[in-house]
């Protein structure tokens, strides 16, 4: 199955795809991208809606830690992502005049900020062609084939950013979509599903 095919199934199944995170401000996806790890989004979005509704930039950088811990607590591992959250605010104020820069080195520089929430400020703020690699993106990846079931994250992104070039932005929300909603980890809806002749997940299951 050629890259045209494979993009035309995705967009067959993901024909609006988007950012699950609800944001209004640059720093409010990064922060809500950090919250994400070990949480999924829509309990995010609920943390955020409060989060962000009491406080800015400024009022993160200069709230109690324990509001913000038990405000976030919904999203677990609490006291460390509190943490972060500050230290994010009161950097960005600091360093960058309260704004989220286009530049990768600073933004992985930040505290629970790895390669995955970088590509996914990157990849919405600054559509930038880039793809961030989460558990949805890679299980779909190797189950299509599109990478080996031994390869890590980031050997998943670099192959799928050589294979796709320049699609990526797009791509990435509806792959980590159809992983999401359709490719799931555990009972995937594999009947009918337009990816079957290529799909490892049916060979290995006999379907």
């Amino acid at each position: 199955m050629n890259n045209e095919e494979l993009i035309k199934i995705f967009e067959y199944y993901i024909p609006d795809p988007k950012c699950s995170l609800n944001y209004t401000k640059d720093y409010e996806l990064l922060i809500a991208t950090v919250l994400s790890a070990q949480c999924t989004d829509e309990r995010v979005n609920q943390v955020t809606k409060v989060l962000f509704d009491k406080y800015d930039l400024k009022g993160l950088a200069n709230a109690d830690i324990k509001d913000i811990t038990d405000i976030i607590r919904p999203c677990g591992n609490m006291n460390r992502k509190s943490i972060y959250i500050k230290e994010i605010a009161n950097r960005l104020l600091q360093e960058q005049n309260g704004i989220v820069p286009n530049n990768r080195e600073y933004i992985e520089s930040l505290p629970g900020v790895g390669r995955k929430v970088c590509n996914v400020v990157l990849a919405n703020i600054f559509n930038e062609n880039v793809i961030a690699v989460d558990t949805h993106v890679e299980r779909v990846a190797k189950r299509l084939g599109l990478a080996s079931n031994k390869d890590n994250p980031l050997q998943v992104e670099k192959k799928l950013d050589k294979r796709f070039k320049d699609k990526l932005g797009r791509l990435h929300h509806q792959i980590l979509l159809f992983g999401r909603y359709y490719c799931k980890a555990k009972n995937p809806l594999c009947e009918g599903c337009k990816f079957r002749e290529i799909c490892k997940y049916k060979n290995e299951n006999n379907w």
